[in-house]
C-alpha cells in the first residue's frame, strides 16, 4: 500500500462535520497510512475533531473555506460564484497534487461541473460517468455505469464506459478478467438499437475486455457479470427502481411480521436471519460512487450518508488511490484510441 491523502469536503451533504469527522476517526483507526485534508468551516471542524479526540492527530490537516455549495445550488452558480467553497478547494488540492483522491457528499451536479473544470477529463473523454457497485446473488457486487451523468450515449462512449468499468473491477479484485455485459432489451444479437449493436461489436473487438454480449435487466443481480454498461438515463432508472424495490420488500416483510401475535413471535425467532439479510443488502456498504473519467479520483458519497456509509466512501477512495486507477484507465483508453484510429 502507498501513502494516501484524502481531500474531504466536510461541508457537503445533509449533515456535514457531525458525520464526516467520526467517519475520519474510524478510517484513521483502520488505515494508519492515510492522511486527511479536511476542507470547510474551521470552527465547526475543530469542534467535532475535539469531540472525537482527534484534534491533535498527526494525520489530520484542516483547511478553511469561505463558502459552502448548497444542495439546492445550480451547477453553474456553484462553479462561477463559489470559488472558495470546501468542495472547490478540496478538488483543487487534488489537482495540485496535495491529495490522491477527493470525497464529497455534496451536490452531485455541482461536483460534476467543478470536477470537470478543475481536474479536466482524461484524453478522449468528454464527460465523466458515474459508476457504483450494487450487490448480487453471489455475495459479491457488480459495477453499473453510467448512473445519470450521460443521458444519451453513442457507441464510442459506451465502449469507454466498458473500459473504465473493467479497470475499476480489476482494482477491486473481483476477478482478473471481469465479465462485461451491455444492457439491452434481450440477449439476442438482433435486438436493440443500432447504437447498442455497434457498441457491442466494438467491445467484442477489444482483447483487453472480457465482453460477453448483451445482458437483460433481470441478470444484473445474478453475479455473472462484474460490469454492466448502459446510458445514464437507463442506468439511473435501474438504480432508482432497485432502491425502491428494496424499500418495498423491507416494508412488506416488516408488515407481515406485525400482522398478529403469532407472526410477531415468528419475527422474534427470525431476527438473526433478518439481521443477516439486512446486513447483506445494506446500501451503506455500497456508498461511494465514482466520477470516473477525470484526471483524478473523485468519490461521491450519498447526501444522506451516515457515519458508516461515509467511512465506506473513504474506503473506496483509498482502494482506488492504492491501485492507481486513473493511470490504469488512461493507459487502456490510449490503447482504445489507437485501435479505433487504425479501424478508421
Amino acid at each position: 500500500m502507498t501513502d494516501v491523502i484524502l481531500a474531504i469536503d466536510c461541508m457537503g451533504g445533509d449533515y456535514g462535520p457531525p458525520v464526516t469527522i467520526p467517519a475520519v476517526k474510524k478510517a484513521l483507526t483502520k488505515y494508519p497510512n492515510v492522511t486527511f485534508r479536511l476542507f470547510g468551516d474551521i470552527q465547526k471542524i475543530e469542534f467535532h475533531l475535539k469531540q472525537n479526540r482527534i484534534d491533535n492527530h498527526p494525520q489530520v490537516r484542516v483547511h478553511g473555506s469561505e463558502d459552502d455549495v448548497l444542495m439546492t445550488d445550480s451547477p453553474a452558480l456553484a462553479l462561477k460564484n463559489k470559488k472558495q467553497s470546501s468542495m472547490r478547494l478540496a478538488l483543487e488540492s487534488l489537482r495540485d497534487g496535495r491529495a490522491t483522491a477527493c470525497v464529497s457528499a455534496g451536490n452531485t451536479g455541482a461536483l460534476m461541473a467543478i470536477s470537470r473544470f478543475v481536474l479536466k477529463m482524461l484524453p478522449g473523454i468528454d464527460r465523466p460517468a458515474i459508476i457504483s457497485a450494487i450487490p448480487t446473488l453471489q455475495d459479491s457486487h457488480v459495477y453499473l455505469l453510467d448512473l445519470g451523468a450521460n443521458v444519451e450515449c453513442d457507441e464510442k462512449r459506451l465502449l469507454q464506459f466498458a473500459i473504465m468499468g473493467s479497470e475499476l473491477a480489476k482494482c477491486d479484485n473481483l476477478r482478473p478478467d471481469p465479465v462485461v455485459g451491455l444492457l439491452n432489451v434481450g440477449a439476442e444479437e438482433i435486438k436493440g438499437s443500432p447504437i447498442l449493436k455497434k457498441a457491442s461489436d466494438m467491445m467484442a473487438s477489444f482483447d483487453s475486455l472480457n465482453y460477453q454480449g448483451f445482458v437483460e435487466g433481470n441478470q444484473i443481480f445474478s453475479g455473472n457479470y462484474q460490469v454492466v454498461v448502459t446510458d445514464g438515463f437507463t442506468g439511473n432508472n435501474v438504480l432508482k427502481a432497485s432502491e425502491g424495490l428494496s424499500h418495498y420488500l423491507t416494508y412488506k416483510i416488516r408488515k407481515a411480521f406485525e400482522r398478529n401475535w403469532w407472526t410477531r413471535f415468528l419475527g422474534i425467532l427470525s431476527k438473526p436471519i433478518l439481521a443477516a439479510f439486512k446486513s447483506e443488502v445494506n446500501p451503506e456498504k455500497y456508498n461511494g460512487a465514482c466520477l470516473i473519467g477525470l484526471r483524478g479520483i473523485v468519490i461521491k458519497s450519498h447526501g444522506s450518508a451516515n457515519i458508516n456509509a461515509t467511512f465506506c466512501a473513504f474506503e473506496e477512495a483509498i482502494l482506488q488511490s492504492n491501485q492507481k486507477l486513473t493511470h490504469k484507465i488512461r493507459q487502456e483508453l490510449e490503447k482504445a484510441a489507437e485501435k479505433m484510429a487504425q479501424v478508421n
